[in-house]
């Protein structure tokens, strides 16, 4: 289960130090307390934009997987019917003969 644990490795990735953003800790330089430099900007846009592209493609590989399921489910309740049907013959067969 090789992908849960990457799942889970890039899940803290993702969320890491996501509380401090929350809180509004954000770094400032320490001669401007009020104001945040452009390149912590840049760099936390960056950070959100990485984020944003994880989850993206996170939420892709779930509909994918979803989807996969359900399949194999329609698959399975097929095969469930074709079997019920057989069987269904098959009692049908025994009260004839009983």
């Amino acid at each position: 289960m090789s992908y849960r644990r990457d799942h889970r490795s890039s899940k803290s990735a993702l969320f890491d130090g996501f509380d401090k953003l929350e809180e509004g800790n954000l770094r400032s330089s320490p001669s401007f307390s009020h104001e945040i430099k452009e390149h912590d900007n840049d760099k936390t846009i960056d950070g959100l934009q990485d984020r944003v592209a994880f989850l993206k493609r996170l939420t892709g590989d779930i509909h994918d997987e979803v989807e996969s399921h359900n399949r194999f489910l329609d698959r399975m309740g097929n095969g469930m019917d074709a079997t019920r049907g057989i069987m269904s013959g098959t009692m049908d067969r025994f009260k004839k003969d009983a």
